[in-house]
C-alpha cells in the first residue's frame, strides 16, 4: 500500500547566480531507478516505487502555484516528499502544510540560512524562503544545520526570529532538538561539501559529508509530515554523482516518513 505522495517542481526562476535546478526532479528519479544501486535503505527496508503515489513533476509559471498543487495532494492525507527545484519553493510548500497542520517544526539542512528579507531585489528569491516562513508565522520552531555563510543581516534576522542555528564550525556539538509540532524537513543538497555533491549552483567548501547528512536523517525522533530536496543542479554534476547522492537521501527520508 502506498504510504506517501511524491511530487516534483521543475522550477528555478528564483535562482541567483546560475540556473539548472529545474532539471533536477527527472534526474533524481533516474538515479533512484539506476541499476548501479538498489532500492534498499540502510536499515534493510526496500523503498520500492509502490511505497508512494508518484504525482510526477510540474512546471509552474506562477510561483504560488506550488502551494495550490500541494494543497490538492495534502487532501489525500499522506505525507508528501517534494523534489525541487530551487529553494524558493519551500515557502509556498510550507504555506500549504501550515494550512493543513497548523504550526510546524522545521529542520533545515543547508550551507545557507536563506534568511534574507530580499535578495537582488526579489523578496521571494531562493535566498529568502525562511525569512518569509518566519515573518508569516508559519513556524516558530526552526532549526538550521550545516550553515556556513552567515552575514550580519542573516544573523540579525535569526536573532529576531529565535532561530536555532548549528553552524558548520560547531557541528561537533549538534544535538537533535525535541520537536514541538509536526515536522517538515527541508534539505538543500549544497549542505554537503562540494567534494560529496558537486552538482550544485553554489559551491560552499567546508560542508557536511554524505554520512553526516545520513546520520542526521536517521536519528530524527519524530514522524515527518513533509520534506523537500532542493538545489541539485544537473548542469554542474560529475558523472551523475550528486544525483546518486540525492537518490540515496530520498530513500532514507522515505523510510523516516513511512515507519
Amino acid at each position: 500500500m502506498s504510504k506517501i505522495i511524491v511530487q516534483g517542481f521543475r522550477y528555478d526562476e528564483k535562482s541567483s547566480f546560475r540556473k539548472g535546478p529545474a532539471l533536477a526532479p527527472p534526474a533524481i528519479r533516474k538515479a533512484y531507478h539506476s541499476g548501479s544501486s538498489n532500492y534498499y535503505a540502510e536499515n534493510g527496508i526496500e523503498v520500492l516505487p509502490n511505497h508512494f503515489v508518484d504525482k510526477d513533476d510540474f512546471e509552474v509559471d506562477d510561483y504560488f502555484d506550488v502551494a495550490t498543487i500541494t494543497k490538492k495532494h495534502l487532501d489525500l492525507n499522506k505525507p508528501i516528499f517534494t523534489f525541487g527545484g530551487d529553494h524558493s519553493i519551500t515557502y509556498p510548500l510550507v504555506k500549504a502544510f501550515h494550512e493543513k497542520y497548523g504550526q510546524l517544526s522545521i529542520l533545515h539542512i543547508d550551507a545557507h540560512s536563506d534568511l534574507y528579507e530580499h535578495f537582488e531585489g526579489d523578496p521571494y528569491s531562493h535566498a529568502c524562503p525562511f525569512y518569509n516562513i518566519l515573518k508569516d508565522g508559519l513556524s516558530n520552531h526552526l532549526t538550521q544545520v550545516g550553515i556556513r555563510t552567515l552575514n550580519i543581516e542573516q544573523r540579525e534576522n535569526a536573532k529576531t526570529f529565535n532561530v536555532n542555528i548549528c553552524e558548520m564550525k560547531d557541528f561537533g556539538h549538534f544535538e537533535m532538538p525535541s520537536f514541538k509540532y509536526p515536522l517538515y524537513l527541508s534539505l538543500d543538497i549544497d549542505a554537503l561539501d562540494p567534494a560529496f555533491a558537486p552538482g550544485v549552483s553554489h559551491h560552499e567548501p567546508g560542508g557536511l559529508s554524505t554520512r553526516q547528512v545520513l546520520n542526521i536523517i536517521q536519528v530524527i525522533p519524530v514522524p515527518i509530515v513533509g520534506a523537500d530536496l532542493v538545489e541539485y543542479n544537473p548542469n554542474n554534476d560529475i558523472n551523475g554523482m550528486t544525483a546518486m547522492v540525492c537518490a540515496k537521501l530520498f530513500k532514507e527520508i522515505v523510510v523516516k516518513m513511512t515507519t
